[in-house]
């Protein structure tokens, strides 16, 4: 389909179709959007050196490419997209219909020669290529600023409908005009702008003119297919120079202006040939890796036979080791001599974490062990509906969600002063489960916090509530 114009005229084989335009046209409108990315990201690292830069990016852009199409025009004969698509601009010469077919077939060289573009059409072109993209970001940003609310909300928004105040200044009078201008004129500008690029589409399409822009059109430029002759020129003009022994006074080194402009400075710009493909390439992997099922699979897979110990964090205080009295290491040795779940459970605790706003002891949960990764910290059963917290733990929904609000039965229970919460294990018989604090009478009202807003096992806060828990997908 992109050679349907040289079908139909086969004396014209240079000329593109519309579709390679406006594919090259997509391609340079994706350029801004893309470095701004990349430019946000990166300053989220360095902030103090990238930061400027970002809040002045239409700015540093423009710059920028005005370097880099320039080069290219010069060199290519073409924009920095154009010459990834093989397309080149020429001048279209004051002649019938402005074609020269049989010179172009018998004098290639001849005729490049007559249609490349010189100086004032490379400026030309550097204004229609960079500084009408410029303009127009500007103008479409400033619309949504300061002309959009007007659209939506009506006229009577605007702040400054009865005009200037008395004794206004330079700079407050071209902002009431600019503003006006943006509100009143600048809708009709866009809309004559896209229709007269419209209106060139289709004559371009049906073979009725040489330019598929207006603004090409004013500028007397035209989008041509790269030929042989245009291939050996780049050959010739892309090799590299043979730097001369320095003058005197200069410098042999490589930052030296001399060797900069005449080495470095083109081989960096004519890299952003490979550059672009590569990272067009790059960035549809990456969408494709990351929105495909594959790598979600190849992770599961790689993670089926690994068994992660559970989270370690500084605030689960080991219990601290106090000089045992002889009744006591006695009392000790004869409860290691009859090791119940109780005992077996308390030693595997340490001392309850510490508020540091009420100073009080938290209630917490045994902290699980391998063995019984698989169980509910709070309620010692199989884990359903895995919901894990900001700490790592995994809990079942009910459990975790009734714990942080406050309302657990096992909260309760303690608080009331009860020794120990009667559970239902997995057999289907019910035990009596020592929080193993201590045997203390009557209501914990005061003296301990019932570990509401926090997590179950290592006692922190939980900011942001039960909208902190995340839903584990198995």
């Amino acid at each position: 389909m992109e050679y349907l114009p040289a079908l139909q005229n086969g004396l014209d084989e240079l000329k593109p179709s519309l579709f390679e335009l406006l594919s090259e046209n997509q391609l340079a409108a994706l350029l801004p959007p893309s470095l701004r990315y990349l430019l946000a990201v990166s300053t989220h690292r360095y902030p103090r050196y990238l930061l400027p830069v970002l809040n002045s990016f239409d700015e540093a852009y423009a710059l920028l490419m005005l370097l880099v199409e320039r080069h290219f025009l010069r060199t290519y004969g073409g924009s920095f997209t154009e010459n990834f698509y093989g397309l080149k601009r020429a001048r279209v010469l004051r002649t019938k219909n402005g074609e020269i077919p049989r010179a172009q077939l018998g004098a290639p060289d001849s005729v490049r020669e007559a249609l490349q573009l010189k100086t004032g059409d490379v400026w030309k072109n550097l204004a229609v290529l960079v500084g009408l993209p410029y303009l127009k970001r500007k103008l479409d940003e400033g619309y949504d600023v300061h002309a959009a609310h007007s659209n939506i909300l009506g006229p009577g928004y605007n702040r400054d409908r009865d005009g200037l105040r008395a004794g206004a200044s330079i700079k407050e009078r071209l902002m009431f005009y600019y503003k006006w201008f943006l509100r009143n004129v600048y809708p009709s500008v866009n809309a004559a702008y896209y229709f007269s690029l419209l209106v060139f589409n289709m004559a371009y399409l049906f073979d009725s003119t040489k330019y598929h822009s207006p603004f090409l059109w004013l500028i007397g430029t035209r989008i041509r297919r790269l030929g042989e002759a245009d291939y050996k020129a780049i050959e010739l003009a892309t090799q590299p120079r043979k730097v001369g022994p320095a003058r005197p006074g200069e410098g042999g080194s490589i930052f030296s202006p001399r060797n900069m402009t005449r080495s470095v400075y083109p081989r960096l710009l004519s890299s952003l040939r490979i550059l672009l493909p590569t990272s067009i390439f790059a960035l549809k992997f990456l969408e494709w890796w990351h929105a495909s099922d594959f790598a979600r699979q190849l992770s599961r897979k790689a993670a089926e036979n690994i068994e992660l110990p559970p989270p370690i964090l500084p605030n689960l205080l080991p219990r601290s080791r106090q000089n045992l009295s002889k009744s006591q290491t006695d009392a000790a040795s004869t409860d290691a001599k009859r090791p119940s779940s109780s005992s077996s459970e308390k030693a595997k605790r340490g001392d309850p974490p510490i508020s540091s706003i009420s100073l009080l002891p938290i209630l917490t949960v045994p902290q699980p062990t391998p063995a019984t990764s698989h169980l509910c910290p709070i309620c010692s059963l199989t884990i359903t509906t895995p919901t894990a917290s900001p700490t790592g733990f995994v809990y079942c929904y009910k459990c975790i969600h009734q714990w942080v609000e406050g309302t657990h039965d096992r909260q309760v229970a303690f608080m009331e002063g009860a020794a120990g919460l009667k559970r239902q294990t997995e057999d289907g018989e019910e035990e009596e489960e020592d929080e193993g604090w201590g045997k203390e009478e009557g209501s914990r009202e005061g003296r301990w916090e019932s570990g509401k807003g926090r997590d179950a096992v290592t006692g922190r806060r939980v900011l942001g509530g039960t909208g902190a828990l995340r839903r584990v997908v198995v």
